[in-house]
């Protein structure tokens, strides 16, 4: 019976599940930076997130291609070192491996790495699975002069071994040609492999020594790299840090001078398209309908779509960063100094992760084997300055500073993120104390490549809208509703919450107005800037002008903080909350955060405002 016909009756001695699961399926797995996502989306043509640094992969991403005459589903597992660890993510494949059914595993290793990357080889081979061997980053073998004989290792492993750079597509035809008979030959199971299978896999001590010998040579001594030369000087114990800040320094310069035109042009074109083509389209409608549909809907979703080329440019730079290597890097000169506080480097990682969602950020601390590690991890990394943080900022700081002080002022917005986050995990440190030592690959320095940046970042900027789109609509309306009801004459919903709020915001410079606002941003910080259109009933040009006549500098300044500081989004809550498995530390996260952004906030707008009445 051919399995890719759907409408055939099951052949005889075919379970039900087996029947009805007619595409095989393929499991991805290798360890932590072997290239296996990267090998997941040239594959699959998805933009599933890749960087050059372990533990990105936590979640598993799935896709259907067609390989030969068969529709396949390939499953990216998380990055793990052996069936035989105890991390979560180690925990996650071997669930994944026992529970469901799998006709062949397809494991992507390091070709400049095989000493370390063949014990999860042998041990995946006793699972009795149908296993194909992809030996990536053959062109890095090459620089450094390794040579390994492919087909003596597949002879020995009784399974085929094939050499490809995932990042180049290097021999891709070859790889789709194994992938293909994997598909064809591998019968298709009705069972997942025992729990007993993918426990803890017997292995003789020597057994990868023996698979290895005299089929893979390494030199004596290696060349000098550039990733040594390079390494030599960014890596340096007093240059290194100061070299990290002047780099991040330069990405906000240049998301600011390549971005703000961008946006000015798209901002033009919107609310040009509001008054050629919505304007005149409803003109015979309710006023009342003009009002929500131009004032609340359209004027909210017109100013956060304006931020959309600020965040591309900045998705792109930071992905750079990623990709090239550098920022395994950065985690490994913070390590010292994250030790201290009860974190390690890649706590840092995570914490920059943050800068694009805080949502993967928290699922990405699941590399961590202690769960009180994780937890502090988890309590710091909200204060990152996620993108839809990031776009509050842009507008602020564009609307109230120079050209010249607006990138220094957003600087300075994430340092503070920095500084909070290190006050949070050492106030917390001795109450979620570990023992975890950090053990992390430095990869080699890559030149990235431009067309996965640019895929990165619309796959980012994408992600955003969609995780937004939702929100923002629903957001609008409601802060619409609250704005406009009742529509008596009596004061407005808004006006009453603000009221009542009042006590509590005005020590922090936090107009009536905005209160409202961050209110409705606790949903998702991307209503903020779309609340405050509709709050005011301007256009994103129009609310410009609008807050630089109602704040001063120090007000908007004690805003920004207090935004960044205060409550996470309700996703970022929902992650920390299934993450954690506790309800009681996603309220102190909640709960904290909040009262932080409070003090600090206020701390700031009183002092500055003592300054300045002195001065």
């Amino acid at each position: 019976m051919s399995t890719s016909c759907p409408k055939c009756p099951p052949a005889a001695g075919m379970s039900s599940i087996a029947a009805a699961r007619q595409a095989r399926r393929l499991a991805i797995i290798g360890l932590p930076n072997a290239g296996k996502s990267t090998f997941f989306n040239r594959l699959t043509g998805l933009s599933q997130r890749v960087g050059n640094w372990p533990g990105l992969t936590v979640e598993l991403a799935s896709a259907k291609v067609v390989l030969g005459s068969r529709m396949v589903e390939v499953v990216d597992l998380p990055g793990i070192h052996d069936l035989s660890g105890y991390s979560e993510d180690e925990a996650v494949v071997r669930n994944v491996l026992s529970q469901s059914v799998f006709d062949g595993l397809v494991l992507v290793v390091n070709g400049a790495q095989l000493e370390r990357h063949w014990r999860l080889v042998l041990q995946l081979n006793t699972l009795g699975l149908p296993l194909l061997v992809l030996v990536n980053m053959h062109d890095e073998m090459r620089q450094l002069g390794i040579r390994a004989d492919l087909a003596q290792l597949s002879q020995r492993l009784g399974a085929p071994v094939v050499a490809m750079s995932a990042r180049k597509g290097d021999n891709w035809p070859a790889v789709r040609s194994a992938l293909t008979q994997l598909a064809e030959q591998a019968p298709l199971r009705e069972h997942a492999c025992s729990a007993e299978q993918v426990g803890v896999p017997a292995l003789a001590a020597d057994a990868v020594e023996q698979m290895l010998h005299g089929a893979y040579h390494v030199p004596a001594t290696l060349p000098i790299t550039l990733t040594h030369r390079l390494d030599q000087l960014l890596l340096h114990p007093w240059l290194g840090l100061p070299m990290f800040a002047v780099l991040m320094a330069l990405i906000f310069q240049a998301t600011y001078l390549i971005g703000t035109p961008l946006q000015d042009a798209l901002g033009s074109g919107l609310d040009w398209l509001q008054a050629t083509l919505w304007q005149p389209a409803l003109a015979s409608a309710p006023a009342w309908l003009q009002s929500l549909l131009l004032e609340g809907v359209w004027q909210g979703v017109s100013t956060v779509l304006t931020f959309i080329p600020i965040l591309f440019v900045f998705f792109v730079l930071m992905a750079i960063v990623e990709d090239s290597g550098y920022l395994a890097r950065a985690a490994f000169l913070m390590d010292a100094s994250m030790t201290r506080l009860g974190l390690d480097g890649r706590s840092f990682v995570m914490h920059l992760m943050g800068f694009g969602c805080n949502v993967p950020a928290i699922l990405g601390t699941r590399i961590m084997r202690e769960r009180k590690l994780r937890l502090l991890t988890m309590l710091v990394i909200p204060f990152s300055v996620c993108s839809a943080r990031l776009q509050v900022f842009l507008f602020f700081v564009s609307t109230l500073f120079s050209a010249q002080a607006a990138p220094w002022v957003l600087l300075s917005l994430y340092l503070v993120s920095f500084l909070v986050a290190m006050f949070t995990a050492w106030l917390f440190k001795r109450a979620l104390p570990h023992r975890e030592s950090l053990v992390m690959e430095m990869p080699p320095y890559r030149l990235p490549a431009m067309a996965y940046l640019f895929t990165r970042a619309s796959g980012e900027v994408k992600a955003f809208l969609q995780l937004a789109s939702t929100f923002i609509l629903v957001g609008v309306v409601l802060i619409w509703a609250l704005t406009h009801l009742p529509m008596n004459g009596d004061a407005t919903l808004a006006t009453r919450l603000g009221d009542a709020l009042a006590p509590v915001l005005d020590p922090l410079g936090i107009r009536h107005e905005l209160a409202v606002a961050l209110m409705v941003g606790v949903v998702a910080k991307e209503i903020l800037l779309g609340g405050m259109a509709v709050i005011y009933g301007v256009p994103e040009s129009g609310l410009a002008q609008v807050i630089s006549q109602q704040l001063d500098w120090v007000a908007a300044y004690s805003f920004m903080l207090f935004t960044l500081i205060y409550v996470p989004c309700l996703s970022t809550i929902a992650a920390i909350r299934k993450e954690s498995r506790s309800n009681g530390f996603a309220a102190l996260s909640v709960g904290y955060s909040l009262l932080l952004a409070w003090c600090v906030a206020g701390g700031f707008y009183q002092l500055a405002h003592h300054w300045l009445g002195r001065a």
